[in-house]
């Protein structure tokens, strides 16, 4: 279907358009898509929306470690957890995160994951996109449909899983496939468990293992000697929760950057009679030794790996034109971290990008995927994206930045992120209060991780005004919501 827009512009196409997966990125591409005019399927394997915010108290018991792709249990998110980005800074651009009163609500500016999962649910609400979801819907298989491979005419087919009365397995569940002109992969990375590879001894350790993501409560270890492997936000975050009912949390760092921040030393300080620091782990061995790469050990009853994630895209199937390589930390080639060159703009990715500011970057990219897809902006020919591609990653090498670093943009290159959206879809820039808000607010974790959520003081005078206008924005956000629905 086309429309022409105005004299001497170009005729827009919409497109049918699968989106694999319901969360935060999931739900920004499915509102930019139905804004362009496309007809938009979401499927989303869990019972809700929401993705890693949709907290799920289950975990693969028969995996904890998360070995196997796909991971039978979605949800990565602990039961302790709360935001590390204030909530000024986490909505998307004409939908904010604001505080609200009700039941259940957590208005702090640091709430808990609840708060974000309710802010999703009425993000859905708000712009009819519910409609779009199949929930309990679990793709199998995305691949070039048959007939469809030159640029001009390609489609795709989607199987999928539809689990029928809520049930666990796949047994008995209705198997579909359907045709589209496009998919956009918005799975997140957050789900597939990454695994450390220079551990000795990890076959043969007897005692319990597991990954983060397998992590929800810290009763199952009561009494006893945990190691956590990593000491990022969630090996902090877990070990801090062990430390109310373990015997010992023994914190295991990966490099010396990471055990001696302040905040490291401030948590050292408080918690010294539970909390201890090590270099990194060398071996585990049957007897239950810990052997860290200072040559000292412990005995542990459990070890727990907070050692990240690996992209993971176990249902596509290009023919090797996209990849998942280095170990789990590259996916590409990715012009811009959204396309693949040889099969834009029909297959795209929102989310891969680490280090952004969420969902204000995914609701940037999708409306650049959106864009184009209807023929509103044009991508570059492929040969122009493979370079622009090989050039990118050679300026990353030269500046020293390792390859798994590949997709973290706001660490590497900040100015990039804010400037992505004007350069690809005419969107509106990030307020300068908001940026200083999250410089301050990493300073602020990196000196103390257990008490910068809940420092009422601090903010600049350009801050404090900037927040006072974003504030007076809840009455005229809950005026605009009702307009809004009608729009769709």
């Amino acid at each position: 279907i086309g429309m022409a827009i105005g004299d001497g512009e170009p005729v827009l196409q919409f497109k049918s358009v699968c989106v694999v997966g319901g969360g935060m990125a999931g739900l920004a591409v499915a509102r930019e898509l139905r804004r362009e005019g496309h007809t938009v399927t979401v499927m989303e394997q869990s019972g809700d929306v929401g993705g890693q915010w949709l907290y799920d108290r289950r975990t693969d018991v028969e995996d904890p470690m998360g070995a196997v792709a796909p991971v039978r249990v979605p949800s990565s998110i602990y039961a302790c957890l709360r935001l590390i980005s204030p909530r000024e800074v986490m909505g998307c651009s004409d939908f904010q995160f604001l505080p609200r009163e009700g039941a259940g609500r957590d208005p702090r500016r640091y709430p808990g994951h609840r708060e974000l999962h309710c802010y999703l649910r009425d993000f859905c609400h708000v712009f009819g996109i519910m409609e779009t979801v199949r929930l309990n819907t679990r793709v199998l298989r995305v691949a070039p449909a048959a007939m469809s491979m030159s640029t001009t005419t390609r489609r795709w087919a989607v199987r999928s899983v539809r689990r029928l009365g809520g049930t666990e397995d796949d047994d008995g569940a209705l198997e579909d496939e359907e045709v589209f002109d496009a998919v956009v992969v918005a799975t997140g990375n957050y789900a597939q468990p990454m695994l450390p590879n220079d551990i000795q001894g990890m076959d043969e350790w007897r005692r319990r293992q597991l990954h983060s993501h397998s992590y929800r409560t810290p009763e199952p270890f009561h009494g006893e000697a945990v190691v956590v492997v990593g000491c990022g936000a969630s090996g902090k975050d877990i070990a801090l929760d062990l430390g109310r009912v373990a015997r010992e949390a023994h914190l295991a760092a990966s490099s010396e950057a990471e055990a001696t921040t302040p905040a490291m030393s401030r948590m050292l300080a408080n918690h010294g009679d539970v909390l201890r620091l090590h270099p990194r782990v060398r071996q585990l061995r049957a007897d239950g030794q810990v052997e860290f790469a200072d040559g000292s050990s412990v005995v542990a009853d459990t070890v727990i790996y907070c050692t990240g994630y690996a992209y993971s895209f176990p249902f596509l199937d290009t023919g090797g034109a996209v990849t998942v390589s280095d170990g789990g930390y590259v996916v590409g080639p990715l012009f811009e971290h959204v396309f693949t060159p040889s099969l834009a703009p029909s297959l795209s990715f929102v989310g891969v990008p680490r280090k952004v500011l969420i969902p204000w970057f995914f609701e940037v990219q999708a409306r650049w995927v959106a864009q184009v897809l209807s023929g509103r902006h044009a991508l570059p020919s492929e040969e122009q994206m493979l370079r622009s591609v090989e050039e990118q990653l050679r300026a990353r090498e030269a500046a020293g930045v390792p390859r798994k670093h590949t997709h973290n943009i706001a660490s590497v290159e900040p100015r990039d992120m804010y400037e992505f959206g004007g350069k690809y879809c005419d969107f509106t820039p990030t307020e300068e209060w908001k940026k200083e808000l999250i410089l301050s607010s990493n300073a602020s974790m990196d000196d103390d991780v257990e008490t910068f959520r809940n420092r009422a003081d601090g903010d600049s005078e350009n801050v404090r005004k900037g927040r006072q206008g974003w504030l007076g924005g809840l009455v005229a956000q809950a005026q605009e919501e009702t307009a809004v629905k009608t729009e769709f």
